[in-house]
């Protein structure tokens, strides 16, 4: 049976035309002024890490500045309040190289930083990610390696914050159904729905 699977870098080239100058240039290996505006900007980003299961990625949100820029080749992630899985700190202890992607509220361009991450208990770092009263047991101190911006296609072609393209949350099943099925209802789900918003609001930090 023929394969059609690419397991060759020169047989992917292949396939692509060469990159254009402005995608090369685009990128650096610092937080240039221009990338820094669209992380202070931005109330949200995606962390990436790799698992002994695979990649893995998790959100991070909070209000806008939430990652703090110590300088242009550190960022400073606060690991708010959550499920207590650590799953994205589990795995940078085992391997700290992370990707982080930003996005801002009706801005098409997204920003990519690669680079490596440490967990720090240090109090100075703790105390400057105070928010609503409240101090993350943990932050982030990510060593930037690479930044780029991400043209806009992606969100353009998904219409992500377009009014007309949002979706009723009542559209999809409830958290509370989906626990209850995967624990095989030891979770009641209508109880584990009842009772979340007084949960989220008591948790959000």
């Amino acid at each position: 049976m023929t394969s059609h699977d690419i397991a060759a870098l020169a047989d992917l080239e292949a396939l692509y035309a060469e990159p254009g100058a402005a995608s090369l240039a685009k990128e650096v290996d610092y937080l240039h002024p221009y990338y820094r505006t669209f992380v202070e900007a931005s109330p949200f980003c995606l962390l990436s890490t790799m698992s002994d299961k695979g990649g893995d990625c998790s959100p991070r949100g909070d209000a806008p500045g939430f990652v703090q820029v110590l300088d242009d080749r550190t960022l400073l992630l606060p690991d708010r309040r959550g499920n207590n899985r650590i799953d994205s700190l589990r795995n940078i202890v085992a391997d700290p190289r992370v990707g982080l992607l930003f996005l801002v509220p009706g801005v098409n361009e997204t920003l990519r930083i690669s680079g490596t991450a440490k967990i720090s208990t240090d109090p100075d770092l703790i105390a400057r990610c105070e928010a609503h009263g409240k101090v993350p047991t943990t932050v982030l101190v990510v060593s930037v390696r690479s930044v780029f911006f991400q043209c806009a296609r992606a969100l353009v072609r998904s219409h992500l914050w377009s009014p007309e393209a949002q979706i009723p949350r009542e559209a999809l099943p409830s958290n509370g159904t989906i626990v209850a099925e995967l624990s095989q209802h030891a979770i009641d789900g209508p109880t584990y729905d009842r009772e979340q918003p007084e949960r989220m609001r008591n948790t959000l930090y």
